[in-house]
Formats: C-alpha cells, sequence, structure tokens
C-alpha cells in the first residue's frame, strides 16, 4: 500500500543525509517531490532522477530556506508546477559547533536563521495553501539536542529547542482547519557528516544507545512517512524521539 499516493510534499535541504532518505520513502508511497538543495546542484540531479525511477513526479529547487523572500518565491514555483502542497518537512540545517567562550556572533547569528528561520520562513509561506486546501501536515525536523543540550552546541541546541515550540505553536493555531504540525528528534543517525568522526568517539556513542546501534536515515523517514500520512491524523502539536532509547 502506497501511503502518500496523489499527494505532494516538500522536503528541504533534500540532496543527502536524512533528507535524502525522507525523500526517497516518500517516492516509494507514491508522492510527488519538490525539494530544495543549495550547493550540491550535481547530488539534486541524482536525486532528482532516482526519485522519478519510483513513476512519480520530482524537482529539485536551488534555494534558502533562511531567506524569506527566496521562501516566498519557492512556494509559489511549487504551486505552479505541482498545483498542491499537501506535506511539508522542514529539515535544512547546518551546525558550527563551539564552547561558549569561542563561539562568535556570527556562528550563533548563522545556526539560528539556517535552522530555525526557515522553518519559520517556508511554513508562514505554505499555510496559505494549506489553509485554501483545508489540510496538510507539517513536519520539523528537530534534534535530541533541542530537547537535552549539548556542551559545544548552544548556538544548534537553541536553535532546535526553538523549532519544538514553534512547532507546538503552530499546531495549536492551525489545528482547526486540520492542519497538523509535528516534531521528529532523531539521536545519533548515520550520514557522511557522522561518517567523518573519530570510530572511538562513535563507538562510545552506540555502548550508551540501549538499541546497540546508530539509526538510519531510513529509521527517520518511515517516522516521518507515517506523520505525512492519513496513519496519523489524530496527532499533532508533538514532540517524537527516534533516538534507540539513548534519551529516555
Amino acid at each position: 500500500m502506497k501511503l502518500l499516493e496523489n499527494k505532494v510534499a516538500l522536503i528541504t535541504g533534500a540532496s543527502r543525509g536524512i533528507g535524502r532518505g525522507i525523500a526517497t520513502t516518500f517516492a516509494k508511497h507514491g508522492a510527488n517531490l519538490a525539494f530544495t538543495y543549495l550547493s550540491s546542484p550535481d547530488k539534486a540531479a541524482e536525486l532528482e532522477n532516482e526519485l522519478k525511477q519510483f513513476g512519480v513526479k520530482a524537482k529539485g529547487y536551488k534555494s534558502d530556506a533562511s531567506d524569506f523572500k527566496a521562501s516566498e518565491e519557492l512556494i509559489a514555483s511549487i504551486l505552479s508546477d505541482f498545483g498542491q502542497l499537501d506535506v511539508v518537512v522542514n529539515n535544512a540545517g547546518i551546525t558550527r559547533d563551539n564552547l561558549l567562550m569561542r563561539m562568535t556572533e556570527d556562528q550563533f547569528d548563522e545556526v539560528i536563521k539556517t535552522n530555525l528561520k526557515s522553518v519559520f520562513n517556508i511554513t508562514k509561506n505554505c499555510q496559505k495553501q494549506m489553509l485554501k486546501q483545508r489540510s496538510g501536515s507539517i513536519i520539523n525536523i528537530t534534534s535530541v539536542v533541542g530537547d537535552k543540550g549539548n556542551a559545544g552546541q548552544a548556538n544548534y541546541a537553541a536553535s532546535k529547542a526553538g523549532i519544538i515550540g514553534f512547532t507546538k505553536s503552530i499546531a495549536l493555531e492551525l489545528g482547526s482547519r486540520n492542519i497538523r504540525c509535528n516534531a521528529v528528534a532523531p539521536g545519533f543517525i548515520e550520514t557522511e557528516m557522522t561518517g567523518a568522526l573519530d570510530p572511538t568517539v562513535v563507538k562510545g556513542w552506540i555502548d550508551a544507545i540501549p538499541l546497540k546501534r546508530a539509526g538510519t536515515a531510513e529509521d527517520v523517514a518511515n517516522l516521518v512517512l507515517f506523520l505525512a500520512s492519513d496513519l496519523s491524523t489524530y496527532l499533532t502539536g508533538q514532540l517524537i524521539h527516534i533516538n534507540g532509547g539513548m534519551y529516555t
């Protein structure tokens, strides 16, 4: 059974990692896909072609989600190309880790703008269409760090905590129009970024996880799929952790 047949989904920051995993899973379940990328046109073209192999419409858009005007133009382009917008996954994000005593103002501002302001930009600009449709599912990718905190990541933790508060507020505002908004908080997930970490550090983290393994992009994608689909029509305003039990 295809859970997203005839739905149109937007995924920001989908050219790699968790975003790419979500895009692939959505395509397998029949969703027509719009996705954004910022600096990897070759990877975006490759992903677009891969998604089309599932028999769905797919298009990548070079767009900076942290720029309000660019986000406004993005949503307008998607509606022109696809005619509707049923699911939005706010996934774009960066890290600029440093201890507070060494963290620069630019490192703080850049992370807040990319991780948190982008969620406002995309959600603000997609809500008009969802209100018109009287339906929609918005899924914001936060992090275990947004709920728990982490030394050396005050900027990242603040941005991800902000997403949690934003999610709950939007769920309260838009619920009466049948628009749902939920947040997903991944723990330690294997991606290109974690592949560059010291294996000893990785082993220490995995040993502390009750399920004794790192998560995969597919693990996260399956949860996001559930939240995007009609299987979760009575679920909104929630923060759902997916971390193998590391924060329990």
